[in-house]
């Protein structure tokens, strides 16, 4: 039987993952139940009908005897939806801020590696009869091409779509240790380039050896020297940056898209030829702005350094294969965001002439084509930036923003409207903070995640956006009434970093 093998890239993420920095990437949500009602048991069967499209969600991880070579997918003898697809409840009055909460401890929790690496919970008892569906995978099970992310094929244009057929599925016979071994060796001996994982997952492993043997107070001081040379390499002390603890905090908010339609116009009114991408990038510099002004050391520090910067994962059209496994071609953009500049209008300029170099040819992929992966592409556009930011070093970067568009049309998932949904991505070790945006059905839905020690006032940096846009569009009016005499600010340096 052929080996479904990891490629390197996936079999990455389970090596670095820990218990403080779980690689989950997770969609929020939220519905509003037809007069039928909508119940767990209805989510399973729609599940358990749907995982046909998303097969991965059926396998685990099987790793190879003495680790001599990378772990393969194997189909789950066991497999059970139930187990999966979970069932919780929010307390009265069933706020926006209890669902919240509750999605920051589940999206702190590691997945169980014994079992397929995801799970779906339904979170009943939000207000005015709505409930809600959070999806957790591991950036590993998601890889854009082999895998979507199971959010995506759960939805449905049409409200009286049908579930599908009855399920068929049977699983594979596991393969025994003998079968796994002489498998890795033939591909070493038939791929002269699987010999080098070879080596390398050897080597991974003797150090994994000295290391448990090292003492924990020498490990310790390991540690702090680390600390020491890594801070002294980054040359800033954003508050962004820090050791991550296991709990996590997680805010949702919303944005009008009309109002971000509107602050285009409003800027091209005096000469700033800025896209609703810009706009949005900017409205983020902005609530960074306000939040670390709240914190006069930090920003003081971060303003002498000169630099934040924040890497945008960007998708582009894939017309040949993807060698990196990354389902398409994901650029990274590091983009210094002008949190020294004080005028909004400044700041938007300053990104808008960063952002006019990334498409000299059209290339980007649009929001039609990322929406017809599946029918709902955002939620594994979201995975795959996050894999791209899982891949650097993280002294590159200060903040993760992922902006992916989705239909401007309502979805449904067994015949319950979805009226919001957000993205949760994972941070990496030594980022404290993600961003995620999504754009469906008229709304702009951000996700934002944090280390809950590290920033204790996440809903400060979340009320930031709306005085972010409210900012900006007093600016941009201001300008306008003195004549629009042009921006003052020079446009900050520009890196990309291809997948």
């Amino acid at each position: 039987m052929p080996m479904d093998r990891l490629s390197s890239l996936d079999a990455s993420f389970l090596y670095i993952e820990s218990g403080e920095a779980p690689l989950n990437i997770g969609t929020v949500s939220i519905f509003q139940a037809p007069d039928s009602g909508f119940d767990h048991e209805r989510l399973v069967t729609l599940i358990r009908r749907r995982l046909a499209f998303v097969p991965r969600y059926r396998q685990r991880v099987k790793s190879i005897p003495l680790g001599i070579f990378r772990p393969v997918w194997i189909d789950d003898t066991q497999f059970d939806v139930s187990f999966h697809v979970r069932r919780s409840a929010l307390p009265k009055p069933g706020t926006r801020q209890q669902l919240d909460e509750l999605v920051a401890r589940l999206m702190s929790r590691p997945l169980d590696r014994s079992r397929p690496l995801w799970e779906m919970y339904l979170i009943e008892g939000l207000a005015n009869g709505q409930f809600a569906i959070v999806t957790k995978s591991h950036e590993a099970l998601v890889d854009g091409l082999a895998a979507l992310d199971i959010s995506q094929v759960i939805l449905d244009s049409l409200p009286d779509t049908p579930a599908g057929p009855p399920d068929s599925w049977r699983p594979q016979s596991e393969p025994g240790s003998i079968e796994l071994v002489s498998a890795s060796v033939t591909q070493a001996l038939t791929h002269p380039t699987a010999a080098l994982d070879i080596a390398a997952s050897s080597v991974r492993e003797i150090v994994t050896n000295v290391q448990d043997v090292v003492n924990g107070g020498v490990r310790a001081v390991q540690d702090s020297i680390q600390n020491v040379v890594s801070l002294a390499k980054l040359g800033t002390s954003s508050p962004l940056k820090a050791k991550l603890g296991a709990q996590r905090r997680f805010h949702s908010l919303d944005i009008e898209l009309e109002q971000l339609r509107q602050l285009k116009v409003e800027a091209r009114r005096v000469g700033i030829d800025a896209t609703v991408n810009d706009i949005i990038l900017a409205i983020v510099t902005g609530a960074m702005r306000s939040w670390l002004a709240k914190h006069d050391s930090l920003f003081t520090a971060t303003l002498n350094t000169g630099r934040f910067r924040a890497l945008v994962p960007v998708s582009l059209e894939a017309p040949g294969p993807d060698p990196d496994g990354l389902g398409g071609r994901v650029n990274a953009y590091l983009i210094d965001l002008p949190i020294n500049e004080y005028d909004p209008a400044d700041r938007l300029h300053m990104i808008v002439n960063q952002m006019s170099v990334l498409d000299p040819s059209n290339e980007f992929m649009g929001a039609g084509a990322i929406v017809q992966i599946a029918g709902f592409g955002p939620a594994t556009m979201h995975a795959l930036g996050a894999r791209v930011a899982s891949t650097l070093a993280r002294r590159t970067y200060d903040l993760t923003v992922t902006n992916v568009p989705g239909p401007q049309h309502a979805l449904y998932a067994s015949g319950s409207e979805m009226i919001a949904t957000y993205p949760s991505i994972p941070l990496v070790p030594g980022q404290t903070l993600s961003v995620g945006l999504t754009s469906y059905n008229g709304t702009l839905h951000i996700g934002l995640m944090s280390d809950r020690d590290a920033i204790s006032d996440l809903s400060v940096l979340a009320a930031g956006f709306s005085d972010s846009v409210i900012g900006m569009r007093a600016a941009l009016n201001q300008r306008y009434r003195r004549g629009a005499p042009g921006v003052t600010g020079s446009p900050p340096h520009l890196r990309v970093v291809n997948d």
